[in-house]
């Protein structure tokens, strides 16, 4: 099990930025990946970036050019540096894990953190 703990959302205004990171209990650089989702009322979750053990990215195409993630071995933080953010990006932010043990790929998930955009 790995324990995740989300920081840094809050208001920002459009067009603004925010950083989120994700900390882990444990070392990050074994983890199959990590990655943030978000989540409006009435709606699945759905994956906003996710990065590798590789370090290969993968982003949505809502924010694609907007938002960047990025993981940091040496603190066991995941990051997501969300630029040119829009009202549409307004939703909880959870940060998600995968690790392997033996053969079964295993998740968690964070708390997960508010993001408003609004002016």
């Amino acid at each position: 099990q790995v324990q995740l703990v989300e920081s840094g959302g809050g208001l920002v205004q459009p067009g603004g930025s925010l950083r989120l990171s994700c900390a882990a209990s444990r070392s990050i650089f074994s983890l199959v990946s990590m990655g943030w989702h978000r989540q409006t009322p009435g709606k699945q979750r759905e994956l906003v970036a996710s990065i590798t053990s590789g370090g290969n990215a993968n982003y949505s195409d809502s924010v694609k050019g907007r938002f960047t993630i990025s993981r940091d071995n040496t603190k066991n933080t995941v990051n997501l540096q969300m630029n040119n953010v829009e009202p549409r990006d307004t939703a909880v932010y959870y940060c998600k894990s995968v690790h392997r043990l033996l053969t079964r790929l295993y998740e968690s998930w964070g708390q997960g953190t508010q993001v408003t955009v609004s002016a």
